[in-house]
């Protein structure tokens, strides 16, 4: 019964998107949200309502912080590949996502992929996050500040 509450969602995000509300586009939509339920097999939690606002306040400060570093190394990757002598020193680096939930670690993960010059290449079995960076000179000091912010945040919304 679980699944039907995580597939509703997904099917109704679906039809919205699409807007077609055809017999075949609905059938379609539950089988690609039966699918992906069955990919994820989400476990059943028990709900705390208390938890919401926090989870939710999180939330919307993951994704400003999302937005807020997207920007900046957009800019820092311009900034990067119009000088002329194309200042960069590229390498993997180590960097332990520390997230207890799987979902913590991907989005930690996606963050980090999404934003311009880093890219993650693989996770392994203890979270560890192997990440290219276009400029890999000061790992430390670029890495953990903004990854402390993301454990947190997704901490309060995945916990």
């Amino acid at each position: 019964m679980h699944y039907l509450t995580f597939m509703f969602p997904i099917w109704l995000l679906y039809m919205l998107l699409t807007g077609n509300w055809a017999a075949n586009n609905i059938l379609t939509g539950l089988v690609l949200a039966g699918l992906v339920t069955l990919l994820v097999r989400p476990v059943k939690r028990p709900f705390a309502w208390k938890r919401l606002p926090d989870a939710l306040l999180a939330s919307v400060i993951y994704l400003v912080r999302l937005l807020w570093d997207l920007l900046i190394s957009g800019l820092q990757v311009a900034r990067i590949v119009l000088t002329p002598s194309l200042p960069i020193k590229p390498g993997i680096v180590a960097i332990p996502a520390k997230c207890e939930s799987d979902w913590g670690v991907a989005l930690s993960a996606h963050a980090i992929t999404l934003t311009p010059g880093e890219m993650v290449v693989e996770i392994d079995d203890d979270g560890v996050m192997y990440t290219h960076m276009l400029d890999a000179s000061n790992p430390d000091e670029q890495v953990e500040a903004a990854q402390n912010i993301r454990r947190n945040l997704l901490s309060r919304i995945f916990v």
